[in-house]
């Protein structure tokens, strides 16, 4: 690279010292130098120098404003006759202008005021971005979360998993608590992806069902199990969309409806005896293990054993599947630590203005969390589910081993 010398006279050094530019006035000169020097790289050759090397001659120059962090720069773009000069003085512009486009979305995905947005961008470069500007962004956003939202699901999804988490939202003048319901799948493939997403004011069966129905008409099928609370209406939706999909009750929900009904002097027990009858190796042998302490429950905890009587099949229904699958299937703790992850980032909103923009910050935030978890590595190889699939249904044994095989052999 050419080495750049700059030089400053004494107008340049006045307009420092006493005027009001300061600092902008040193690189505006600083960049000049360095896109004449740019020019003498590109033609092989100083102003007015005549060598053997010379690939061409100037032409001129144009005036190109930039906008950097302390102000605007008016700068002197030297041209060369055939046209082929290029400087990557802008290559490198372009990229912060497309970093800035970036931080004004992600300080619209924070929950950020168009005011403050404002305030802070023209503080850093010099530049005014107004209402209409962010607002442009904003609905970009929304477009891209909308696409994620309603792409196709082309790929069978056996494993689902199902939450809410509320939100405070402002609604008819008032602020009212909604739900975002979220629905998580592992694939076919053993990836997981955050399959959908609903703004609901209540968490109830129909808007559930209406969720599901939506998967359903972008190509959700083939589900085998799915994993959520005791919500009545979500347990109905999921059974009404999926028949004949193996409903699993969360562990941890469970164990929390058990333990509430328990004398207090008595919880530590409980979770000890639980322990032993929700890891059993089989539905048979965990209802075995109550039945053999349903007379010391009784007279400790008689609450306490109903509730757990009344669904120790569902909290155990996981148990149908390969050991492999399991652990992770019993709960809802994967939808529960994404949930937390996004209220971490949500929590400086406190009140969404509208359900418009609820739906688009927890998508935009889910959207990013999927792509991280669906290229990132391959949370189960599926080779034992194939096969116990296999002998559910009485398809081909050795089909399946090489269907499954396949896609083992594919990248993670």
């Amino acid at each position: 690279m050419t080495q750049i010398e700059v030089s400053f006279d004494a107008e340049t050094l006045r307009k420092v010292l006493l005027g009001d530019k300061g600092a902008e006035v040193l690189l505006e000169k600083v960049m000049n130098e360095v896109l004449q020097a740019e020019m003498t790289e590109h033609l092989g050759a100083e102003p007015g120098e005549h060598t053997d090397d010379r690939r061409g001659y100037r032409n001129g120059s144009y005036e190109r404003e930039l906008t950097t962090r302390i102000g605007s720069l008016k700068l002197e773009v030297p041209r060369d006759r055939d046209g082929t000069f290029q400087t990557k003085l802008f290559e490198r512009y372009q990229r912060s202008e497309k970093a800035l486009v970036t931080t004004l979305m992600q300080m619209v995905l924070q929950g950020v005021s168009t005011r403050r947005v404002k305030k802070i961008t023209t503080e850093l470069c010099g530049r005014e971005f107004s209402r209409q500007t962010v607002s442009n962004l904003t609905e970009r956003l929304s477009e891209q979360v909308r696409a994620w939202a309603e792409r196709p699901l082309e790929e069978e999804y056996p494993f689902l998993l199902a939450d809410a988490m509320q939100l405070n939202i402002r609604h008819h003048e008032a602020v009212r608590s909604a739900m975002a319901l979220i629905v998580v799948g592992i694939s076919e493939d053993g990836y997981r992806e955050i399959l959908g997403l609903k703004i609901a004011l209540r968490e109830t069966g129909e808007s559930w069902k209406e969720l599901l129905q939506e998967l359903k008409d972008r190509g959700l099928r083939r589900v085998e199990l799915a994993t959520s609370d005791a919500h009545e209406g979500l347990e109905r939706a999921l059974r009404e969309a999926f028949p004949g999909c193996i409903w699993q009750r969360c562990q941890s929900h469970f164990r929390r409806n058990v333990i509430d009904k328990t004398p207090s002097d008595y919880q530590d027990r409980m979770h000890r005896l639980l322990d032993q009858i929700l890891k059993a190796d089989s539905q048979q042998e965990a209802s075995q293990r109550l039945e053999e302490v349903s007379g010391e429950l009784k007279d400790e905890a008689e609450n306490a054993l109903d509730v757990l009587e009344e669904g120790i099949f569902d909290a155990t229904a996981v148990l149908a599947l390969p050991e492999k699958y399991r652990e992770r299937l019993r709960t809802t703790n994967m939808v529960e630590r994404l949930i937390q992850e996004v209220r971490r980032r949500e929590k400086v909103i406190r009140i969404f203005p509208n359900k418009t923009s609820a739906w688009r910050l927890v998508g935009a935030l889910l959207a990013e969390k999927h792509e991280e978890w669906s290229t990132g590595r391959r949370y189960w190889t599926m080779d034992e589910f194939f096969q116990w699939r296999g002998r559910q249904t009485g398809d081909n044994t050795e089909d399946l081993q090489t269907e499954s095989s396949n896609r083992i052999l594919q990248p993670a």
